[in-house]
């Protein structure tokens, strides 16, 4: 039987400190040769393991079968290819191994054809999202949303938010949240609009505010900048200048639009790539201390992502092996913001 997301949609958000047993669905996994990749949690329940080729089961989904394509080890948490496997081997990628690696090099490059997508029942699992009463801070969004009617929430960021790793629309962290509060809130007719560009820095997004969000009388936005500011010179933007910009987004969301804003760390990309900084946690608590000093809500991606980095390797959760979110990643950008108690 395949279990579908819709079935964990609350799995990984509760006390920080719980460990329990859990179901997770469409968990994304690479694979290389014989060599065993880890799931996010160990102590697997034996016979609760179901893995396929897509992320939502569809016409085209191979369900593979254990012992003739994987072997598992539930007590560690692990899956391996068997010698037979029709499951993709990663280690056909053509960044496979690479370090320090420039990604114009590799014309092509992706993981998409390399995922495997694992259900599977733990009884250790661990809450990556912590729950954060933010209410003083979205009062109006909930009256909003409570009273029903027309809700227009924009994201507002750069590629990531643009969900071009994601193998549709309605699977972008931002559409499952709008979908997620209609379920809290069953009167609220939520629209979801793009305001978000590939590539672009908090300074492009400075230059692109009045097209993207000014103009457009959303009543929330999410702000999920960080990715190409962190880059290294001259691509990215200094630590202290991401952080004024992001004040400057705020400043004008609120003075123009009134909406209410939830203001959203990124994640670590992949350490591999020659044109990070490795300086994302920086970023990240930089991105915390603006929403404190700006009043607005936090969600805490950073700290979701490397939760799952624990025991996972990051190309299982990036799409183009960079700093993409595949399908899976956006779904634990869902769990930072649902984690946003109001």
């Amino acid at each position: 039987m395949i279990v579908m997301l819709s079935s964990v949609c609350c799995a990984l958000v509760a006390d920080a400190t719980q460990i329990t047993t859990m179901r997770i669905a469409g968990e994304s996994l690479v694979l290389a040769g014989r060599l065993p990749g880890n799931l996010m949690f160990a102590d697997v329940v034996p016979g609760s393991i179901a893995i396929r080729s897509t992320y939502e089961l569809g016409d085209d989904t191979i369900v593979y079968e254990q012992g003739r394509d994987y072997v598992v080890n539930y007590t560690l948490g692990t899956i391996a290819r068997s010698p037979a496997s029709r499951m993709p081997d990663f280690a056909k990628n053509m960044l496979y191994g690479q370090n320090n690696f420039d990604h114009s090099k590799f014309p092509g490059f992706s993981n998409h054809p390399f995922f495997v997508w694992v259900d599977y029942e733990t009884r250790a699992g661990k809450n990556l999202a912590v729950k954060s009463n933010q209410s003083a801070l979205l009062s109006k969004t909930r009256k909003k949303l409570e009273a029903g009617g027309p809700f227009k929430l924009i994201a507002f960021g750069d590629s990531i938010s643009t969900g071009c790793e994601t193998s549709r629309e309605g699977l972008r962290f931002q559409n499952l949240y709008a979908q997620a509060l209609m379920k809290i809130f069953p009167k609220a007719q939520i629209s979801v609009e793009m305001g978000a560009t590939g590539g672009d820095t908090t300074l492009n997004g400075l230059e692109r505010i009045e097209e993207k969000v000014l103009s457009r009388s959303p009543d929330l936005v999410l702000v999920a900048f960080g990715m190409n500011d962190h880059n290294v010179p001259p691509f990215g933007v200094g630590l202290d200048k991401f952080e004024e910009n992001l004040g400057h987004i705020i400043n004008l969301i609120r003075t123009r639009t009134g909406a209410e804003i939830i203001l959203l760390s990124t994640l670590p990309p992949n350490p591999d790539w020659a044109f990070g900084s490795h300086q994302m946690d920086k970023y990240a608590a930089a991105t915390k201390r603006v929403a404190e000093k700006k009043r607005v809500a936090y969600a805490d991606v950073f700290s979701v992502w490397s939760g799952a980095l624990v025991r996972k390797d990051p190309q299982s959760l990036l799409g183009n092996n960079i700093n993409h979110p595949n399908d899976f990643g956006h779904w634990l950008y869902l769990q930072a913001l649902k984690a946003v108690e109001f």
